[in-house]
């Protein structure tokens, strides 16, 4: 992506106009993952704004049904058409990466079709490699960025999950380990309500992958019908918090459009080739930092994330830090998300700490940030009225107890 293009995108997502989800679409790969990213902000760029994003989770641009078959004969395992009675050439879906198709096994089940689009790869490295030359130059004038709302942190991380779900056996790879985390942790930590689809590897390969088809409804579904109850929401939040503070290995991208509720109520992760790894200092900092300010503690809040910082900070500096903290926390443990998103005042959070403390977030925390994030953006959209941090409170107890988090 070229400065002026990129300067033509952020007009796009941040100017109150219409966004042209076309001329988006057409930037490639590297547009589409930003602006999803952007999709799931309405208290940055506005509701209705996020709405018109949100059509980048499953309506991206389709490849003509003719290049299905066309990509089947040539990057299809060997007599791959012999295993289906029947496909349907209109996609199911189409998304940033992929295409999807349904079809029927000859022994009856129900499957989808995922294929990567044919130029998605190789154009989507030289774009990343365009970026990253001019926002090294940018980084030389502005340092600082590096450790606030680090750009170069956004790129290497939206560039190294998307190449790995260029790789389709990577979904499967990706979807084994979680499901071996979940078992693993069975005894101490139930996950009954979360499965993964089951997949054919005997006819996939990276540019092809055949998975089950799942019988319910996506959670974007469900915000489009606003018929996600906050209890359900908060079993994922449950869920995916224990991978995500509890053992630091996560779904790196699971947007609204990749997590599914099937028709027994089970949450169905989807699109797993992004597994994401937050460093123990991370997601342990964040953990603690979160259960303190679930308890009101807020000076041990604050104090938790001095240990991103290698810097002593005592004396006057610590007085400062913690009298800027609580400017952004006031009133923070009885605001509704509507009115207060966590996603915002973290980024404030994250600012302060690396202005006065000197704190350092580097490339390995924005995994793991975007995750909370995607969350965030999830409760803004569906309970805007409920106050997160009390939410959070009885299932951060229960990772310190089930996970021994310490």
């Amino acid at each position: 992506m070229k400065f002026f293009t990129f300067t033509r995108f952020m007009r796009q997502i941040m100017h109150k106009k219409n966004v042209d989800i076309h001329w988006i679409q057409n930037q490639g790969l590297l547009a589409v993952k930003l602006a999803q990213i952007f999709a799931l902000r309405p208290d940055i760029i506005g509701e209705e704004k996020c709405q018109q994003l949100q059509k980048l989770y499953q309506n991206a641009i389709s490849i003509p049904s003719e290049d299905f078959y066309k990509t089947i004969d040539e990057k299809g395992p060997v007599n791959f058409l012999e295993h289906f009675s029947s496909i349907d050439d209109v996609p199911l879906a189409a998304a940033s990466v992929g295409q999807v198709h349904r079809a029927k096994l000859k022994s009856g089940e129900e499957v989808v079709i995922k294929f990567i689009k044919s130029t998605n790869a190789e154009t989507f490295e030289k774009e990343v490699k365009k970026m990253k030359r001019w926002l090294r130059i940018l980084l030389i004038f502005s340092p600082r960025l590096r450790k606030v709302g680090n750009p170069m942190a956004l790129l290497n991380h939206v560039s190294d999950y998307t190449l790995r779900e260029l790789d389709l056996t990577n979904e499967i790879k990706g979807a084994n380990e979680l499901k071996k985390i979940k078992n693993d942790i069975s005894g101490k930590f139930s996950m009954e309500l979360l499965r993964f689809p089951k997949y054919y590897e005997n006819i996939s390969n990276e540019h092809i992958l055949v998975s089950e088809f799942i019988s319910g409804k996506s959670l974007e579904d469900g915000i489009k019908e606003q018929s996600l109850s906050w209890e359900k929401l908060l079993q994922l939040f449950r869920i995916h918090g224990a991978f995500l503070f509890g053992i630091g290995t996560f779904h790196g991208d699971l947007h609204p459009g990749n997590c599914f509720i099937d028709d027994n109520g089970k949450f169905v992760f989807i699109d797993n080739g992004a597994i994401c790894y937050a460093p123990k200092h991370v997601n342990l900092t964040l953990f603690k930092f979160f259960e303190h300010l679930s308890k009101q503690e807020m000076n041990e809040a604050f104090d938790v994330l001095l240990g991103m910082s290698e810097f002593e900070v005592k004396g006057r500096r610590l007085e400062k830090y913690r009298k800027e903290m609580a400017k952004i926390y006031a009133g923070f443990e009885s605001k509704p998300v509507g009115e207060q998103s966590l996603t915002r005042i973290m980024m404030k959070t994250v600012k302060t700490a690396v202005k006065i403390a000197k704190a350092e977030f580097g490339e390995e925390a924005f995994p793991i940030i975007r995750a909370l994030m995607y969350l965030d953006g999830l409760v803004i959209r569906t309970h805007p009225n409920v106050v997160l941090i009390k939410s959070m409170g009885p299932f951060l107890e229960e990772f310190r107890i089930s996970l021994k988090l310490e």
